[in-house]
């Protein structure tokens, strides 16, 4: 079955209500999620899968490269916090960095 799965990334945006129940403000950027739904209205055709092919890698590079610094960072000051915020930031600029490369992927033809 062919279809457009990255709407279901939209269902991650339900893990913001943990926040309200744990006292995590952490959670509540998980909403951000629910934009992916916004991807069900788009025709399933070869250039979507090639723009999200193209946006995935730019995703993949920038968080090997987030990542490296990271490591290397927390490794020299000998911090480990330094990781761990690493890891937080890498997350978060994965999916804006693929989001972002998409959206202009289509809009422009990519």
């Amino acid at each position: 079955m062919k279809g457009n799965w990255l709407k279901y990334l939209g269902l991650l945006g339900f893990l913001g209500l943990l926040g309200y129940f744990t006292s995590n403000t952490g959670f509540y950027g998980f909403f951000g999620f629910f934009g992916f739904f916004g991807f069900s209205k788009m025709i399933d055709d070869e250039r979507m899968h090639a723009n999200i092919n193209k946006a995935a890698r730019n995703a993949f590079v920038v968080s090997i490269l987030i990542y490296a610094v990271t490591m290397i960072w927390g490794a020299v000051i000998d911090n480990y916090i330094v990781m761990s915020y690493g890891f937080a930031i890498n997350f978060a600029v994965t999916i804006l960095v693929f989001t972002f490369t998409f959206q202009y992927y289509d809009h422009t033809g990519g």
